[in-house]
């Protein structure tokens, strides 16, 4: 009956395919001491659904012609328009070895597993939650009133190009050696502006040392970890102005002024597209949080808070250092689907 081999990417897939299939909704896929029923809790839970006519049976769990024809319908026929029975055969024979596989991974517990559970959550939501939203939903209107109203959020700043020697005050430096220290380095910059990386990566005491001194462009709001006196000191700076040496409550600076950007202010048509995944991603967070509370009034949570008190988590360090990537995930407080929820518009 089986009539291939079956390949290290296509039991990966086929892995992936177990997880999704495994049913989201149904208590009886695992009972409550974490062993799954078996074929027949999968079986009566695709029996709610239309499978169409049963072609096979697999430990109880039915094939039906509608998933066959989904199957069928990714295969080429070798010759003419249609596939032929062995073609046929060939395909049925996978979704045969599927079901033996989803059934092995239910009785290794694998629906269990942590990060097939994310798979399960996330295919979830993309068919009860993320699936009736389509970009179309969104009109034009909509979408320019959002942008009127947010203006701000579309306007490029004003930004300057920041290169930093830091020069720290501490106990064994007092701060009259920190200010001879940056004035020395000053001077030799005055000389050679072009040796700034050079100095500021054997002297700057800073975390843009490594960076040959380069903050990167500063909008008047500032960056994390830097101090706003160096920020307002640039921008009072000229482009390829070398600044003479200011104190600040970390110790005392020379900064050079890179370059500037203005102010750019962009129009609907030219961010509609980031208007619409801004007022898609507010939707679809409240239809996440929506369906949420709808299971959460018929579930029953009971949770521990002093065992919770009692575990010691040390906080992750965070993504990216300076300069670099923020984490920004599509729907703040929920799972996404992979890749987010606008991999496919309309």
């Amino acid at each position: 009956m089986m009539t291939q081999p079956l390949h290290t990417a296509w039991l990966y897939k086929l892995g992936l395919l177990a997880a999704l299939t495994v049913g989201c909704n149904d208590p009886n896929a695992a009972g409550a001491g974490g062993t799954p029923s078996g074929p027949t809790a999968a079986s009566s839970s695709a029996a709610a659904e239309d499978i169409g006519e049963v072609l096979a049976t697999v430990n109880g769990m039915q094939i039906g012609s509608t998933e066959f024809q989904e199957a069928a319908s990714r295969k080429s026929p070798e010759s003419g328009d249609t596939l032929s029975l062995a073609e046929k055969q060939e395909v049925l024979d996978r979704l045969i070895e599927e079901k033996l596989l989803y059934e092995a991974a239910l009785t290794k517990g694998l629906d269990r597993d942590p990060k097939v559970q994310k798979v399960m959550i996330n295919t979830l939501l993309r068919k009860d939650v993320y699936a009736s939203i389509r970009n179309s939903d969104f009109s034009d209107e909509e979408l320019r009133a959002y942008y009127e109203q947010h203006k701000d959020e579309f306007v490029v700043p004003e930004k300057v190009q920041i290169k930093r020697i830091l020069i720290k005050v501490n106990d064994d430096r007092p701060d009259a050696d920190a200010k001879a220290e940056a004035t020395r380095i000053r001077k030799e910059l005055a000389a050679d502006s072009t040796r700034f990386k050079e100095l500021a990566s054997q002297f700057s005491e800073d975390t843009y040392k490594r960076r040959g001194g380069d903050v990167g462009f500063v909008p008047r709001t500032g960056k994390p970890g830097l101090d706003e006196d160096v920020v307002t000191k640039a921008f009072e700076m000229n482009v390829e102005q070398l600044s003479q040496p200011f104190s600040t409550k970390e110790g005392w600076n020379v900064i050079y002024v890179a370059n500037k950007r203005e102010r750019v202010e962009r129009t609907f048509q030219q961010m509609k597209g980031s208007v619409l995944r801004k007022v898609k991603t507010a939707k679809l967070k409240e239809l996440y949080e929506q369906y949420v509370a709808d299971l959460q009034k018929t579930a029953s949570v009971n949770t521990d808070a002093g065992k919770l008190e009692s575990i010691e988590v040390k906080a992750a360090r965070r993504a990216g250092g300076p300069g670099g990537p923020s984490i920004n995930p599509a729907l703040q407080g929920g799972p996404t689907t992979p890749g987010g929820p606008f991999g496919k518009g309309d």
